[in-house]
């Protein structure tokens, strides 16, 4: 009998004997120093855990409280699919266990599909039982902004409502979360050790702000909050100072509502045909002393770099920030998420700058289809096969290990053009999420995806008493 558990630990060794107990027992907590049997003395380790299962009883020891709650999470694994007819069962062994990456992550995008707090609720509870530990939460975008501002009502009074085109009558999609049940939803994810990281968009993506107050963008308007997807012109006007009075209050707000020490800033797909035309961005070009349009970006990226850092916090971007100014070097402690590939992670890697792995070439964008087929949802943009997911790798063996110190780890993302509920969601995560977890926990020398494949099988039935729902498709 052998324990079959997702993300594989780093070693199991099986003593004679069996545990066996006709009531679901209570695990034996310890919070101790654990530095031998190859436990390394990391941020990461401090996620790690021992759990010794004997014939009389189930014992937890870890060094910090989140690797107790990680040992617990195994645990719940393993009453899931071993205790039957009244009884556990269980073989007699030790379980060394630590994760390879400290950041473990999963971006769910709450703009184009305003997913029920319920719902997130479930998922925290799923990405806490794979060790996945940070919940970054997209809650802007062109097509809906989610997040309560008191001193710019609009935002959600205007910028959460916009017409659901799926239907051939007039028909609005609507919500936001308010501050309680965004508090709600923090401390729900804290009680499971993840930390919840809001993202903002911004200067790009901005439909919804410039529809609530559009005396931000460049022409004055009209502008809409989008019901189509894709890229659009529209940004906020990088020449007038009014948007930053705006995003202080954003970012106070953000403050306010969230204690992860990250704040993402987006700042992806920003498109410079209006300021290019705009009068007043031109102004702010001379007064700035910059060449080319672009390079407003890098001065708006460069300011709310600093902003947050005034907070207290530290930005975070998609890779396009790097795309910096001579005269706007982008802040050494921005945190950058590569999606468009490794490269830019790998080159951000190497400018010293801290680095999150989420590459939509690897099988981290969740929302592409499992596999080519007609009769698969999900968007066309690619397909990501559980095996994609699963060989992803957050440091390449050919990166010098200097630079491989600066990547925090990897992440998956889930946005929602084509995901319009939550049943469709859990379709698209799992078992991919399952597979992107033991690709950032365990050791690349460890990993092998045929083990998988077979410990998935237990795994799914798992997911099932949860009330999950899974692609049951091919994995390769």
């Amino acid at each position: 009998m052998e324990l079959s558990i997702i993300p594989k630990p780093v070693k199991i060794n099986y003593a004679e004997g069996v545990f066996s107990s006709k009531e679901k027992p209570s695990l034996i907590k310890k919070e101790v120093k654990i530095h031998e049997d190859g436990m390394i003395d990391t941020s990461a380790a401090q996620d790690g855990y021992r759990l010794i299962i004997s014939k009389d009883n189930i014992t937890a020891q870890a060094p910090s409280p989140a690797g107790i709650h990680n040992a617990e999470e195994t645990f719940r694994q393993l009453l899931l699919s071993n205790y039957n007819d009244g009884c556990l069962t269980l073989p007699c062994a030790e379980i060394i266990d630590y994760p390879r990456f400290s950041w473990r992550g999963f971006m769910l995008d709450c703009s184009r599909y305003f997913y029920s707090v319920s719902f997130i609720k479930k998922l925290l509870d799923l990405l806490s039982l794979h060790h996945i530990n940070r919940f970054h939460w997209h809650l802007t975008d062109d097509q809906g902004w989610r997040l309560p501002v008191k001193e710019y009502p609009l935002l959600t009074e205007i910028g959460s409502r916009r017409l659901d085109n799926r239907f051939p009558f007039p028909t609005y999609t609507e919500g936001f979360y308010t501050e309680e049940e965004i508090k709600s939803v923090v401390e729900y994810a804290s009680s499971r050790y993840i930390e919840v990281i809001p993202e903002v968009d911004l200067p790009g993506h901005a439909s919804a702000i410039l529809a609530s107050y559009p005396g931000l963008g460049c022409s004055g308007g009209p502008y809409r909050v989008e019901d189509r997807f894709g890229i659009f012109e529209d940004a906020l006007c990088a020449g007038n100072d009014q948007i930053f009075d705006m995003i202080e209050k954003i970012f106070d707000t953000l403050v306010n509502l969230f204690p992860s020490k990250w704040v993402h800033i987006g700042g992806d797909e920003v498109l410079f045909n209006r300021w290019q035309n705009c009068p007043k961005c031109q102004k702010k070009l001379k007064e700035l002393n910059l060449e080319k349009i672009n390079e407003l970006q890098s001065w708006i990226t460069y300011r709310l770099a600093q902003m947050l850092k005034e907070r207290g916090k530290t930005a975070v971007g998609w890779d396009e920030v790097l795309e910096d100014s001579p005269k706007f070097k982008l802040p050494k402690d921005t945190v950058i998420m590569s999606w468009r590939g490794s490269e830019a992670g790998l080159k951000a890697a190497k400018l010293g700058h801290k680095v999150i792995m989420s590459p939509n070439t690897e099988g981290c964008y969740l929302d592409y289809k499992h596999s080519p087929e007609a009769e698969e949802i999900g968007r066309t943009l690619g397909t990501a096969s559980v095996f994609d997911t699963y060989s992803m790798k957050a440091a390449p063996e050919n990166i010098s290990k200097e630079d491989a110190s600066n990547i925090l780890g990897g992440h998956c993302t889930l946005f929602s053009e084509v995901i319009y509920a939550g049943k469709i969601a859990e379709y698209m995560l799992f078992p991919r999420l399952c597979a992107l977890a033991e690709a950032v926990w365990t050791p690349e020398n460890n990993k092998d995806f045929e083990d998988f494949s077979k410990r998935l099988i237990v795994h799914r039935k798992r997911l099932d008493s949860l009330d999950v729902n899974q692609y049951r498709g091919k994995l390769k």
